[in-house]
């Protein structure tokens, strides 16, 4: 049975090297294992190990608290359920994030700023 918390490290680390817009295959390569192992990690089958971990923050440019962002309160297998849905499971809402960091800082900022102002009138 899998752990809730291996899910979730597995979700981050799928989402984490989808938005740098990496493969399986090339993250696998530079860590050192096979490609299918990466899927194993990503849907929770396989556990990552502490050391794997830090190999796959470092080639994913992040630190390894990133993976265990959100998981606050997290006390067993029924805690890491939530009622509020998973935005970073949602392929546009992911395309939407990669496309907006490719704007241009000020049009980014801009752009945020006409889209809270929407997002508070409707």
């Amino acid at each position: 049975m899998t752990h809730p918390v291996d899910i979730h490290v597995g979700k981050r680390v799928r989402h984490r090297r989808w938005m740098i817009g990496m493969t399986q295959q090339q993250l696998a390569e530079k860590v050192g294992i096979k490609f299918q192992q990466i899927q194993k990690y990503e849907t929770g089958m396989n556990r990552v190990s502490a050391s794997r971990l830090f190999d796959i923050a470092q080639v994913l440019g992040t630190d390894v608290s990133f993976y265990f962002d959100g998981l606050e309160g997290a006390s067993g297998p029924d805690s890491a359920k939530s009622t509020t849905p998973d935005v970073l499971a949602d392929k546009e809402a992911m395309d939407l994030v990669r496309t907006y960091y490719a704007i241009p800082e000020a049009q980014r900022r801009r752009l945020f700023d006409l889209a809270r102002a929407l997002g508070q009138a409707a």
